[in-house]
């Protein structure tokens, strides 16, 4: 189930796609792990919340393509 972020996790997931490229957002559900960890490490961020973040992004990004 999807939920929105609390606003200490909104916090770090903007500073995490301020710092992405826009090759990067354009492709964010195709990122890889370790990419994902990059991001997180640069923003200094908490990994997990960016890689639920993303894996939400992907799952939804595919449903409303079907």
């Amino acid at each position: 189930m999807l939920q929105s972020p609390s606003a200490a996790e909104l916090e770090q997931l903007t500073k995490a796609v301020a710092i992405m490229t826009s090759s990067e957002k354009n492709a964010a559900g195709d990122l890889t792990d370790e990419q994902i960890q990059k991001i997180a490490a640069d923003a200094k961020i908490d990994p997990a919340i960016l890689a639920i973040f993303i894996n939400g992004y992907a799952l939804q990004a595919k449903k409303t393509d079907s």
